[in-house]
């Protein structure tokens, strides 16, 4: 009966997964045909297939400038968040000050908030501090984040207080308890935090689209919309699917290449 139930679970497990990834393997095949073919929609294709769709869907736009500007944007908010949510979490997990438990609840209530209703309240302060149009202005809402200030606390709670102690008692600072010592020991949480935090921000569209104007400023999610609205392109499905895959492939390859690092970190965030 158990293993009736396994096989069972196995099944559905696998049609699931089929059916979710029925929509990218007509993206792969279509975008690996060019022209229009008639049986554009098959799963069973016949050839030829080549790389002209991705050749013309690169020329078709500033792919180069948008992989820069997704980077720089990907790359900043990270760095920024690593320093905030270790130091908040750290705050939260050792210090002792009054109002810790409310104010720590506050700040988690921020998860509970819909990213598009503070649209327009932060696109105001943006105009304000002068930031409108810019990488700081696209990047800096993100810069605290209150999952990642709740994963470090978590995380850092569980290391004994042996490590840091020590080390104050060998001289070392606040910082150098943090980002030296206990930083180091939460490697596998930030991990997790550090994928979850740049796939978030990788696929971001509305933000970027209505913070960034300039076309060279565009990141790749309001570069792709533009270019999938184009006349030419909107009318080869080819070329479509091989600019989403330019925009999808990094982090495809880079899931592929570390899989096993990305579901370690995720298991070990899950027992903390």
């Amino acid at each position: 009966m158990k293993a009736d139930g396994r096989f069972l679970g196995l099944l559905l497990a696998g049609a699931g997964a089929l059916l979710w990834a029925i929509p990218f393997l007509w993206m792969l095949i279509a975008a690996f045909r060019p022209g229009v073919p008639i049986d554009i929609a098959s799963l069973t294709p016949t050839g030829p297939f080549s790389f002209e769709n991705f050749t013309d869907a690169w020329a078709s736009g500033p792919f180069i400038t948008w992989y820069l500007n997704t980077l720089i944007m990907c790359g900043g908010i990270l760095v920024v968040q690593i320093i905030t949510v270790s130091a908040a979490g750290y705050a939260f997990a050792r210090l002792e000050f009054r109002g810790k438990e409310l104010l720590f609840a506050a700040f988690l209530a921020q998860l509970l908030l819909i990213p598009s209703l503070l649209l327009v309240p932060n696109l105001t302060t943006l105009s304000k501090l002068g930031l409108y149009d810019t990488m700081p202005g696209v990047m800096a809402p993100y810069f605290a984040s209150a999952f990642g200030v709740f994963l470090m606390r978590q995380t850092f709670r569980t290391i004994p207080r042996d490590y840091e102690e020590a080390a104050m008692m060998d001289g070392a600072g606040l910082f150098t308890v943090i980002f030296r010592i206990l930083l180091p020991l939460a490697q596998p949480a930030m991990t997790a935090f550090a994928i979850v935090s740049v796939t978030s921000h990788w696929n971001e569209f509305l933000w970027p689209l209505v913070v960034l104007t300039s076309p060279r400023q565009q990141v790749l999610t309001v570069g792709l919309a533009s270019f999938a609205s184009g006349t030419e392109a909107g009318s080869s499905w080819g070329t479509l699917a091989a600019g989403t895959l330019l925009v999808a492939g990094p982090l495809l390859l880079l899931f592929l290449i570390f899989q096993r690092r990305f579901v370690a970190s995720f298991v070990f965030s899950g027992i903390k």
